[in-house]
């Protein structure tokens, strides 16, 4: 949590800078919040001007950058939405908005109950144990009363 899934033409973020630069502003939104840095995900995926197909015909004009992202880590009250929005608008502005591009994004939000990394459930959001891998910026084993995970039911 997050990962974000940015399609666009071959000619629009192709040096690590530009890329790094978009996965910064990123990467804050999240860190802003109290989340490690290690928990936001972004993929660059290139696509060819003639594979950028939107109602029906291909894409024509100014480049145009179609966003993915999934949110886990997180649920957001229905109060946070706009919020949000507006704060991630904000970040994409200098890297998209601002060169001329047109674009769109969605987010999604999925059970955290069906997430894991390194096979381990994270640590509740703001706990001491999430406070530990914002301070590493990686995964560490934790425990809860004890116990290495929380507990899971049986399917």
């Amino acid at each position: 949590m997050p990962l974000w899934l940015i399609y666009h033409p071959e000619d629009v973020f192709k040096d690590a800078e530009s890329k790094r630069l978009l996965s910064e502003s990123i990467t804050a939104l999240y860190t802003a919040i109290g989340l490690p840095a290690f928990y936001a995900v972004v993929i660059f995926t290139p696509v060819p001007t003639t594979n950028f197909w939107v109602g029906g015909e291909e894409r024509r004009g100014a480049p145009f950058i179609r966003i993915s992202v999934d949110h886990i880590a997180v649920r957001m009250d229905d109060k946070a939405y706009e919020n949000w929005t507006a704060r991630v608008d904000k970040a994409l502005k200098p890297h998209i908005e601002d060169k001329g591009y047109d674009w769109e994004y969605h987010i999604g939000e999925t059970e955290r109950r069906l997430w894991k990394v390194n096979g381990l459930n994270a640590p509740p959001f703001g706990s001491e144990s999430e406070k530990t891998w914002v301070a590493a910026n990686r995964v560490i084993p934790w425990s809860e009363n004890g116990v290495s995970e929380p507990p899971t039911a049986s399917l």
